[in-house]
C-alpha cells in the first residue's frame, strides 16, 4: 500500500534545545522518500524515527543557514556508506552551491552512489514523475530561500454505483481507464474527477506572494512559525513568520491540515503557538510539531 506521511526529524529554530533537534523533515509519498533541510543532528534523529538512508530519494534544502542545511555532511556520507542503490538528486538554492560544495566534501569517503545536483534559480518546476510534480518559488529571507510544493496529477474516481448500472465490472473497469470508452460507455459516465493532492514545505520567509503560491488548496502544509506574534517585528526584521501569520496563510489558502514548525528557543510553552494559529482564525486540522512526531497526509475528501 502506498505511504504518505510526514516524519518530523527536528524542529528547533536557530539552536538545537535539550527537547528539539535543528530542522529534518521527511516526506514519504508512494514509496519515495523527499528529504527536507537536514539541519545538524539529522542523522541520529533518522535512526530515532527508524528512518533509513535507503528512504531518501531527494533532498531540498530551502536555504543555507545552518539549522537548515549543517546535517548534510552526514546524511550524504551515510548515504554512500549503506551503499543506496538508486540515484539521490538534491536542490538547493544554486547561490548557495559553494555551501553545499563545502557540505558534500566536508571529509574524507568513498562516493558509492550517484548523487545528482540540481541547483534551483527560479520559480518553477523542479521534476516530474509518475506520482507528483515538484515546484520551488522563491521566498523573502536575508539569504537566497525556496520553499518547496508536491502536486499530483489530477486522476479520476471510479463510482461503483455507475460501473454497476452500465455493466462494467471485472477486467472492464481497467479497460474503460485505459481506453476512456467501451462498448459505448464513456469513462466520464462511470467516474468523476479526482483532484490530486498537494503538500507545501515553506520555512524561513517573510509573508510574500511566494508564500501564498505554495500554500494554495495544500492538503499538507508544513511551514516555519519562529515567533509568536507578540514579536512580529522582530520576525519581519529577520525574515520570518508568526504563528499567527503562518495561520491567516493557511486559512486564506484552504489547507486542510496546517503543521506549524521552526520554533524560537525563546519559548518555553508549544500551546501559545496553537491558541494564536486559532485565534487568527484557522480551522482546520492542526499539529504543533514536536520531534519524532508522524503527520499522515490527509485522506481523499
Amino acid at each position: 500500500m502506498s505511504v504518505r506521511e510526514l516524519v518530523v526529524l527536528g524542529t528547533a529554530s536557530q539552536v538545537p534545545t535539550r527537547h528539539r533537534n535543528h530542522n529534518g523533515y521527511l516526506l514519504r509519498w508512494d514509496g519515495e522518500g523527499i528529504l527536507f533541510d537536514p539541519g545538524e543532528g539529522t542523522q541520529r534523529q533518522m535512526l530515532r524515527a527508524g528512518v533509513a538512508a535507503h528512504d531518501i530519494n531527494r533532498i531540498c534544502v530551502t536555504h543555507f543557514h545552518g539549522d537548515h542545511c549543517l546535517g548534510l555532511a552526514g546524511v550524504i556520507q551515510r548515504i554512500n556508506l549503506d551503499q543506496v542503490p538508486h540515484p539521490v538528486t538534491a536542490h538547493y538554492p544554486r547561490s548557495g552551491q559553494r555551501f553545499f560544495d563545502r557540505l558534500r566534501y566536508a571529509t574524507a569517503y568513498r562516493e558509492t552512489v550517484d548523487l545528482t545536483e540540481a541547483p534551483v534559480d527560479t520559480d518553477g518546476d523542479l521534476a516530474t514523475t509518475r506520482a507528483y510534480r515538484l515546484q520551488a518559488r522563491k521566498l523573502s529571507h536575508p539569504v537566497e530561500s525556496y520553499g518547496y510544493r508536491l502536486v499530483e496529477p489530477d486522476g479520476r474516481r471510479m463510482l461503483p454505483d455507475r460501473l454497476a448500472a452500465h455493466g462494467v465490472k471485472g477486467p472492464d473497469i481497467g479497460r474503460i481507464q485505459r481506453e476512456g470508452v467501451l462498448a459505448g460507455v464513456t469513462l466520464d459516465e462511470v467516474s468523476e474527477a479526482r483532484r490530486g493532492q498537494r503538500f507545501a514545505f515553506i520555512m524561513d520567509t517573510r509573508l510574500c506572494d511566494g508564500v501564498y503560491a505554495l500554500a494554495e488548496g495544500c492538503d499538507l502544509l508544513v511551514i516555519e512559525s519562529t515567533f509568536l506574534d507578540d514579536d512580529e517585528r522582530l520576525a519581519v526584521e529577520h525574515g520570518h513568520l508568526t504563528a499567527g501569520q503562518a495561520a491567516r496563510v493557511a486559512r486564506e489558502s484552504g489547507v486542510r491540515h496546517l503543521v506549524l514548525t521552526h520554533f524560537s528557543q525563546r519559548y518555553s510553552d508549544p500551546d501559545d503557538f496553537e491558541r494564536q494559529a486559532r485565534a487568527a482564525g484557522y480551522e482546520g486540522e492542526l499539529t504543533v510539531a514536536h520531534d519524532l512526531l508522524t503527520v499522515p497526509v490527509p485522506k481523499r475528501r
